[in-house]
């Protein structure tokens, strides 16, 4: 059974920083791609950042483009989201998200397995 769990999640002011890690476990993790979504209330889920299983590969929502980095320790089972100059537009819910294949894709149909989402709250 593949199982996905966030941390990193908090408050921070509106210019700051924070890393999101998402530890996997229950298949060979290095031969899945994974993502970072993020629901915000009354918006739908969005793909901010997702990386082949290599590590590869990277893409990147033209929102987050240039403040967010998402990389992959292979050796840990865990991805992360470096999340950088923080803009209130990113509080959300953010969630990581196991991939169906190795290749880095951004529609939540190329995923199917979910953690249970930490929060992300950016204060201005």
């Amino acid at each position: 059974q593949v199982q996905l769990a966030e941390s990193g999640g908090g408050l921070v002011q509106a210019g700051g920083s924070l890393r999101l890690s998402c530890v996997a476990s229950g298949r060979t993790f290095r031969d899945y791609a994974m993502g970072w979504f993020r629901q915000a209330p009354g918006k739908e889920r969005e793909c901010v950042a997702s990386i082949s299983g290599s590590g590869s590969g990277k893409l990147y929502a033209d929102s987050v483009e240039d403040r967010f980095t998402i990389t992959r320790d292979n050796a840990k089972n865990t991805v992360y989201l470096q999340m950088n100059s923080l803009k209130p537009e990113d509080t959300a819910v953010y969630y990581c998200a196991g991939g169906r294949t190795r290749y880095a894709l951004t529609t939540e149909r190329d995923y199917g397995y979910w953690g249970q989402g930490t929060q992300v709250t950016v204060s201005s």
